[in-house]
């Protein structure tokens, strides 16, 4: 099938690479020139685990690159919308790119289209899409407009795509719902995993996926109320990792007391140093302005935010137990996005860690697989960016570890004690042991775990600090 792709973004670029290696013939459309020659080139402007190879393999033949929207309309049977939503002062999202799109897709269905939403808004944002189009003078005939929400991960977002645990498709006519089963066949058929060139399975994968159909107003929702669900799960148990902390519990074994629970499940419930990103926080703030324009006062999403927030000021206060003072010390950071496995930096918590560092006065050195050309234009050249996490590490008063990075977690920390002025690490992501880094002779600070020590440490501990 013929498919359109608006917005060459995080969701539309994953989402045109993946279409294409389904088999369909996608048109990626953006107005950024500059971006549109440079994935012509093969350049690829995300870090993003098998995007690299997607593109590589269907560009230039299912996978076109172009400016021209009206063109792409017309020769496309599904145009996906995937642009930005920032959120707006008030917290609601900003669709004044969506209308943008609408207004111009209008001007060209000459044939029965459907009009996709796949970037995330509040619910009747389709009815706003179609009531747009037919101001503009289009047959009401002549197209539908459906809701597609993505379920993508950033880091594995490919893989998400592809081996999704559910593809919903909210239409409010059976002609429109016909054609996304069509698009999305090469899954739901499970055709696409037969082919020798197919992503590697993950784990835990659900194949075929099932297709979940609802009304567009369903889907619409579905997206809002998934994430500001996960975003409740984190907040919950960094509320609960502070309650471990005053008492004396371990986190650890709390998550695996309640996560085992099958009603529960473990995902989600990793204590740290807050969500960010691009959507859990803004699409949390979306939810609950749609709530409230629609009569419901969301107190529950209220301290969901709060808690979120306060675990960063609960991580800065752990800084400052472990150092007295921050004003000239020298601080080793290791990540900068906001997750790992991306570059990305909207929203990161780490970003907003080492700002509030710096307006202490501590000199930072921070080292990020991924994330410090970014990172470097928003902090510009306030910190130091190191070659590695050993470079960062290097003559600091401690080192601070802000973001989840598998390669964070298997450091040699042996060589690491030898790089730090002083043996201090403050982990904001529980990548380590605490018994075991004590007998490393490290004092070891983490999240809903008590603080631990060199001394009377039991020294019999697996290599790199991994627990027996």
């Amino acid at each position: 099938m013929r498919i359109a792709v608006v917005g060459s973004g995080y969701v539309g670029l994953v989402a045109g690479a993946c279409f294409a290696d389904l088999g369909h013939e996608v048109i990626l459309v953006d107005n950024d020139q500059s971006k549109m020659t440079a994935l012509r080139n093969g350049q690829v402007p995300i870090h993003e685990k098998f995007l690299p190879e997607l593109l590589t393999r269907n560009r230039g033949t299912r996978l076109q690159f172009s400016d021209d929207l009206k063109e792409a309309v017309r020769v496309s049977a599904a145009v996906f919308v995937a642009v930005g939503t920032p959120p707006t002062e008030s917290g609601e999202a900003d669709l004044s790119y969506v209308e943008s799109v609408a207004r111009e897709i209008s001007g060209a269905i000459d044939d029965y289209k459907v009009v996709v939403e796949k970037s995330t808004v509040p619910v009747y944002t389709s009815e706003w899409i179609r009531r747009i189009i037919l101001r503009n003078g289009t047959d009401p005939e002549l197209f539908d407009v459906a809701s597609n929400p993505e379920f993508l991960r950033e880091g594995t977002a490919v893989t998400d795509f592809l081996f999704p645990d559910r593809i919903v498709i909210g239409c409010d006519s059976s002609r429109s719902a016909e054609v996304l089963r069509e698009i999305y066949a090469p899954l739901t058929g499970a055709t696409y995993y037969h082919r020798a060139e197919a992503i590697p399975q993950p784990d835990r994968a659900l194949i075929p996926p099932p297709l979940i159909v609802t009304s567009t107003k369903s889907a619409e929702l579905i997206k809002h109320a998934s994430n500001a669900f996960l975003a409740m799960k984190i907040s919950f148990i960094n509320a609960v990792a502070s309650v471990c902390e005053s008492v004396g519990a371990n986190v650890n074994q709390v998550v695996h007391g309640i996560g085992t629970d099958t009603r529960i499940g473990s995902r989600f419930l990793s204590p740290g140093i807050g969500y960010g990103g691009s959507c859990f926080p803004k699409d949390v703030m979306a939810f609950r302005a749609v709530a409230r324009e629609h009569g419901y006062d969301f107190r529950l999403l209220d301290e969901v935010m709060h808690i979120n927030e306060d675990q960063r000021h609960r991580f800065l206060r752990k800084v400052n137990s472990a150092l007295w003072t921050l004003r000239g010390k020298r601080l080793g950071v290791l990540g900068l996005a906001f997750k790992g496995g991306t570059d990305d930096i909207r929203e990161s918590p780490a970003i907003a860690i080492v700002q509030s560092l710096l307006q202490q006065g501590s000199k930072i050195t921070a080292y990020d697989p991924a994330g410090m050309e970014r990172a470097r234009e928003v902090i510009g050249d306030h910190i130091t960016y190191a070659n590695s996490s050993y470079e960062a590490a290097h003559d600091a008063d401690a080192l601070l570890i802000l973001t989840e990075w598998e390669e964070f977690a298997n450091l040699d920390l042996g060589r690491v004690r030898q790089e730090l002025k002083y043996p201090i690490v403050i982990d904001g992501r529980n990548l380590y042991d605490p018994e075991a880094m004590a007998a490393q002779g490290f004092t070891y600070y983490s999240v809903g775990r008590a603080t631990s020590h060199p001394d009377g440490v039991p020294a019999a501990v697996l290599k790199n600090g991994k627990k027996a």
